[in-house]
C-alpha cells in the first residue's frame, strides 16, 4: 500500500486526463497515482509488489476483459475497486458493482466530492479489514494452542473456524448452533444485541428462531428482553426482529418454548462490556461439568469478537449511506439514487414522484425545548416514514430539518394523498422531553413526471422544492405543488396504497 516515498499507492486503468488530474488534484501528496493504459494492466505479480491501495477502473475498459482477467481483479483481496461510469454509459446498477466487491461506482467526470468520499470511505473498510485480520490473526494463533488438547479443543476449533467466514450475524448465529451440538443438544440458538440510544433506555435488536405460534415468539421476546435489560442495567425502549429460518431443528409437533432448566443465557462481550445474549434452547436438562462450561465460555468469547465485528462491519457500510441520526439515507446517497430512479422511470416510460417535506418553525423547537428535543423529533419523523412508506420508495434525510422521498410508480394525485396522510400522522405525533409536551407540523412539495414528460431542463428537484416554498408561503401545514394548494377534506388518506 505503501510507495518507497510513503505515499499511498493509487492505480488507474484507462482513466481520461481529466479524471486522472482530478483525482492526482483531490488525494494530495499523500498519494500517488500509477494510470495505466486500458491496452496494458498490470499482472497479478505487479499487485502483489505495489499493493495498490485502490484501483479506478474506467467502466469501458473493464468490458474489453475477459471473464477471467475479470476474475483475477476481483481476487485482489487488499486492494479495493471503484467503477468509473460515464454519464451517458449503459452500465449495471451500482449495486451490481457492489456485489461483486467493488467499494463504489462513480459518475465521471469524476467531482470533487466523490473522490474525496470514496478515498474516506476506502480508508474506513480497509482499516476495518486489518481489525479483522487482526482479530483472525490472534484467534488463529489461541487456536494452534487450543489444537493440542482434548476432544473440546477440537469444537473449539470448529467454531472459532467458521465465525470468521461470514460477516452477517445470522450466518454466524446459524453455523453456531450446528457447531455446539458436538458439546450440549442445543435445538434453538437465538441472540440479542443492544446499543445506548442516547438516553437513559437502550435499542435492542432481536435474532429470533422462526416460530409457528406467536405465543412461543412473545415468550422468547419476553425473556430477551428482560435479560437485556438486567445486563444492560437499563430498560429496553424499542426493538427490531429478525427471524432466522434455519437457527433451530425440530420434529414436527416439538414445543420450542423457553422451558425452564432448558435455556441456556450466555453474555456477550467486547472490551469487557455486554452488548448481547446467546440464548441456547437444548432439547432436555444439561448438566455441564467445570471443564464444559470453561470451553463453553470459551467458545462464546470467540462468537462475542465475531459478532461484534460482523455488527461493527455492519455499521460502517451503513453509516456510509445513512444519515447517523433519522436512520434513513443521507444526502448524499439519495442524489445518487435520484439520479437513478430518473433514468429508470425515463428508460421504461413510467411515472416518478418526489416530496420535498419540512417541519415547520424547527428552530423555535430547538430555541424552547434544546436541541435533544429537535433531535428526538427527528429521529421519530424518519421513523415515522419507514413505516408508512412502501419498500420501493425511498425515504432521506435531505438537510437539517428537511426530508426527502423519491416515489417510483407514483401519479402526482397518489403523491398528493401520500403527503396529505403523512401531515396528518405527523400532526397527530405527541413528543415529550423533560416534562414538557409538544407537537409539530409540516409542509410538503408534491413534483411529478409523467411518462413521456422528461425533458432536457426538467428538474423534479426544483419542482419539489418550489412546491415546497409555496406551502410554506401559503401558511404551512399543508401539501403543495408547483400549481398550487388543493384543499384537504379532512379525511386522512387510507392506509392502503397511495
Amino acid at each position: 500500500m505503501q510507495h518507497n516515498d510513503n505515499r499511498t499507492v493509487l492505480w488507474g486503468f484507462g482513466l481520461n486526463d481529466i479524471d486522472r488530474k482530478k483525482i492526482e488534484a483531490e488525494a494530495g501528496d499523500s498519494y500517488t497515482l500509477l494510470n495505466w493504459p486500458g491496452t496494458a494492466l498490470p499482472e497479478n505479480g505487479q499487485v502483489e509488489r505495489e499493493q495498490p491501495f485502490l484501483v479506478w477502473i474506467d467502466y469501458g475498459v473493464w468490458t474489453t476483459l475477459d471473464d477471467d482477467r475479470k476474475a483475477a481483479i476481483l481476487d485482489w483481496e487488499t486492494t479495493q475497486k471503484v467503477m468509473v461510469v460515464g454519464a451517458n454509459a449503459d452500465a449495471p446498477s451500482p449495486e451490481v458493482f457492489l456485489d461483486h466487491g467493488f467499494l463504489s461506482m462513480v459518475t465521471s467526470p469524476l467531482k470533487a466530492a466523490s473522490i474525496q468520499d470514496t478515498l474516506v470511505k476506502g480508508i474506513e473498510v480497509h482499516n476495518l479489514y486489518d481489525d479483522i485480520m487482526r482479530m483472525t490473526r490472534e484467534i488463529s494463533l489461541e487456536r494452534e494452542i487450543l489444537s493440542r488438547k482434548n476432544s473440546y479443543l477440537l469444537f473449539l476449533n470448529r467454531i472459532m473456524t467458521r465465525a470468521v467466514e461470514s460477516l452477517n450475524p445470522a450466518t454466524i448465529l446459524a453455523q453456531a448452533r450446528q457447531d455446539l451440538n458436538m458439546l450440549m443438544p442445543v435445538q434453538a440458538a437465538q441472540c440479542i444485541f443492544w446499543t445506548e440510544n442516547g438516553r437513559e433506555n437502550i435499542e435492542a435488536e432481536l435474532f429470533l428462531a422462526f416460530h409457528e405460534h406467536n405465543s412461543v415468539q412473545e415468550a422468547w421476546v419476553e425473556l430477551m428482553l428482560k435479560t437485556a435489560a438486567k445486563l444492560s442495567g437499563s430498560h429496553v425502549d424499542s426493538y427490531q426482529l429478525t427471524f432466522l429460518m434455519d437457527a433451530a431443528t425440530t420434529d414436527e409437533g416439538e414445543d420450542l418454548s423457553p422451558r425452564p432448566g432448558q435455556v441456556v443465557l450466555l453474555p456477550l462481550k467486547a472490551g469487557g462490556i455486554d452488548f448481547g445474549c446467546l440464548a441456547l434452547l437444548t432439547k432436555e436438562p444439561v448438566r455441564l461439568g467445570k471443564e464444559q462450561r470453561d470451553v463453553l465460555h470459551s467458545a462464546v468469547n470467540h462468537l462475542g469478537l465475531a459478532l461484534k465485528n460482523a455488527l461493527l462491519y455492519r455499521e460502517v457500510k451503513i453509516r456510509a449511506d445513512h444519515d447517523g441520526l433519522t436512520r434513513i439515507y443521507n444526502r448524499q446517497y439519495f442524489d445518487e439514487h435520484l439520479v437513478d430512479e430518473l433514468k429508470r422511470a425515463q428508460r421504461y416510460n413510467q411515472e416518478i414522484s418526489l416530496l420535498m417535506l419540512d417541519l415547520d418553525h424547527f428552530k423555535a423547537i430547538n430555541d424552547t425545548y434544546g436541541h435533544q428535543a429537535g433531535d428526538l423529533v427527528l429521529r421519530e419523523v424518519g421513523a415515522l416514514l419507514q413505516e408508512t412508506l412502501r419498500s420501493m420508495d425511498f425515504p432521506a434525510r435531505y438537510g437539517g430539518e428537511e426530508f426527502a422521498v423519491i416515489l417510483p410508480h407514483t401519479s402526482e394525485d397518489k403523491a398528493w394523498n401520500l403527503a396529505e396522510r403523512l401531515r396528518h400522522k405527523i400532526a397527530r405525533m405527541r413528543f415529550s422531553h423533560k416534562g414538557r409536551d409538544f407537537t409539530v407540523t409540516a409542509s410538503i412539495g408534491v413534483a411529478s413526471l409523467a411518462p413521456g414528460g422528461f425533458r432536457k431542463n426538467i428538474d423534479i428537484l426544483r419542482q419539489a422544492d418550489r412546491a415546497l416554498y409555496l406551502a410554506k408561503a401559503s401558511g404551512r401545514n399543508m401539501v403543495c405543488t408547483t400549481r398550487g394548494c388543493p384543499k384537504d377534506d379532512g379525511q386522512e388518506q387510507s392506509e392502503t396504497g397511495y
